[in-house]
């Protein structure tokens, strides 16, 4: 007994046998859960601690404390490796007692390879240490779009597949509308082609008085020479370049790539955002919400979102700015230094530009954390109402959506989107190629999908969803039929006992109507009615997550069919080509050498390939 804490043996045992050396340290409670991992210089030290000072702790590290029936530690060469490790336990077993990101997506970056000789921008999700430039991250990513469609409409660099050897016998649209000075046809040598790489990186790298001093030069000399179509090019470019960088400047210090973190707090709920700005210029930002973060610091919501967000394969920036000083900030840059390959910088400024840039970042959490507390509201009304209005024994906490996607029968598929506490559990969603249907027929569809879900985790049916907790309520996008059909199903696998709606307009209204099993008149929704927005956001996400699954699949079924009628062509050279080139227009611009490195395609079969894709 340690205070007023009772231990067991076994783990007392483990307690006065503790390493005296870095690693991490996983407490479990009696049914084996890991509640918490954490990381020490000194293990013995570090875990001692929570016992012999019972009467010191948080409340929150108290509750902890009461709960542990296990420890298991793991022995680290450093306590920078202690560091990486709890990262990777974090984000592994999400523990109750650590601040956990409910965040595991990688976010996109633009990826330059400028070592090729015609580098062509594309988009990835894992930065590799591959000498080529990556820019990010866009969060969200429709910021990465906004930055694309500025750079081709902007900066001709080409934005083809194809192997660019000057051989091409005509160029694409590209060229025709100036988005592309056609060096597959050698109208353009690499020299000039990397001078526009050169402006690309200008761009990305906030580096806008050298970009614009260069084109304002350039177009001083075409005027000069009486090359006014030219002139007039590159003027329109550098009205479109400062207009797109008076929109994103948020700072004068251009120089250095920053991502700045800023907290706010309401009640019990803290609200953390990181904008990334990347040579003086906002390109996106990130939040991060907790409802019930009250019992974490700063400190310790600012060292978790640090350790959990750059443990992905992204790449940190030269500083981080931090509205508080962090106790470990030494040992964290030492990490991001060696992640990123160059030093990185933690500050914490309180005064100068740097931070008007914390307040900013601390303006946008504090707009964030009052509208998350928004939604939650309404959403709590809105499962009260359905409570309510459905005879439920509880609110709803997770709710279930499926919806039906095809063409005229063809590539006919399911999806089933998930609303857990008022937000989309994306990790619980799941997609359906619908096996046991023929033609156009969404009641059979829907019935096939409600039974792959909810049927008997050994079943047949059920092996993408097994794992899944049952839903308080399901939603069907679809009037009487459509729920019908997912009743019977519910009936096939023994699920009667799960509530069951399904929602739908009629032709020409504006209002929703709730159907209900067994009840032939739907209930008219109110437009205004918390119960209506909460039902159609996760209506539509169904319907936006069937629909981008069909279209893949349909893609995917137009473009094999077309290369399957070419003589030569099979399924594995077939699977080559798509891989290689994405779109049937990139094979059919394909040089004979590409399309021989990509496929082993000879030269007969290549002419059979563009004459089919022409």
């Amino acid at each position: 007994m340690v205070g007023s804490l009772t231990i067991s043996p076994s783990l007392q045992s483990k307690l006065d046998h503790l390493p005296a050396q870095p690693g991490c340290y996983l407490m479990k409670n009696g049914r084996g859960e890991i509640l918490y991992v954490g990381k020490a210089l000194v293990l013995a030290d570090r875990v001692r601690s929570y016992f012999s000072k019972a009467g010191d702790q948080t409340p929150k590290t108290s509750v902890l404390v009461g709960q542990v029936a296990d420890l298991e530690t793991i022995v680290t060469r450093s306590e920078l490796e202690a560091l990486i490790l709890e990262s990777n336990l974090v984000k592994r077993h999400k523990p109750r007692f650590n601040v956990v990101l409910r965040d595991d997506k990688q976010y996109p970056y633009l990826r330059l390879p400028i070592k090729e000789a015609f580098p062509r921008l594309s988009i990835v999700r894992r930065v590799q240490k591959d000498g080529a430039l990556y820019y990010g991250p866009y969060v969200p990513t429709n910021a990465l779009r906004e930055t694309l469609k500025v750079i081709r409409k902007v900066f001709p660099l080409a934005t083809c597949e194809i192997a660019i050897d000057g051989s091409a016998e005509r160029a694409c649209i590209e060229f025709e509308i100036k988005r592309c000075m056609a060096p597959c046809t050698g109208n353009q040598s690499r020299e000039d082609y990397h001078r526009i790489v050169k402006q690309v990186r200008q761009f990305l790298e906030g580096r806008d008085t050298e970009l614009l001093n260069g084109l304002r030069a350039d177009m001083q000399i075409a005027a000069d020479r009486e090359r006014f179509e030219e002139a007039a090019r590159l003027r329109d470019r550098i009205v479109k370049i400062e207009r797109t960088l008076e929109k994103q400047r948020v700072t004068q210090t251009a120089s250095t790539d920053q991502d700045v973190i800023g907290l706010a707090r309401q009640g019990t709920a803290v609200d953390l955002q990181m904008l990334f700005v990347r040579g003086g210029l906002l390109i996106g930002r990130k939040d991060f919400f907790w409802p019930a973060g009250a019992e974490a610091s700063d400190e310790e919501l600012v060292r978790a979102a640090i350790e959990q967000f750059y443990n992905k394969d992204g790449l940190p920036p030269k500083e981080l700015l931090l509205p508080t000083a962090l106790g470990e900030a030494a040992l964290i840059e030492a990490w991001l230094s060696e992640k990123k390959g160059e030093p990185v910088r933690i500050l914490a400024p309180e005064r100068g530009g740097k931070h008007q840039l914390l307040l900013l970042a601390g303006e946008n959490a504090a707009a964030a954390v009052a509208d998350h507390l928004r939604d939650e509201e309404t959403d709590r009304l809105a499962a009260t109402e359905l409570k309510r209005l459905f005879r439920l024994e509880k609110a709803p906490r997770r709710i279930e959506g499926f919806d039906i996607s095809n063409t005229m029968g063809d590539q006919s598929v399911a999806s089933l989107v998930v609303w857990e506490d008022g937000q989309a559990k994306k990790a619980d969603y799941r997609k359906f190629r619908i096996q046991t249907v023929q033609g156009a027929n969404d009641f059979a569809s829907m019935q096939e999908a409600v039974v792959r879900r909810y049927g008997e985790a050994s079943g047949e049916h059920s092996r993408t969803t097994e794992n899944l907790p049952l839903p308080d309520l399901i939603l069907i996008d679809g009037g009487l039929g459509q729920l019908a059909a997912a009743v019977e199903g519910l009936r096939q696998v023994g699920r009667t006992g799960i509530p069951i709606i399904g929602l739908a307009k009629a032709r020409g209204e504006k209002q929703e109507r709730l159907f209900l099993p067994g009840r032939k008149n739907p209930i008219v929704l109110q437009t205004s009615s918390p119960v209506t927005h909460l039902l159609q956001r996760i209506r539509d996400e169904a319907h936006r997550f069937a629909i981008a699954y069909h279209r893949k699949l349909r893609g995917k079924a137009l473009l094999a069919s077309r290369l399957d009628r070419i003589a030569g062509v099979g399924k594995v050279r077939r699977s080559r080509l798509l891989r290689t080139f994405g779109s049937l227009e990139r094979i059919a611009q394909a040089s004979d050498d590409a399309l021989r490195t990509a496929a082993g395609v000879d030269a007969k079969t290549a002419a059979a390939i563009r004459t089919a894709l022409a």
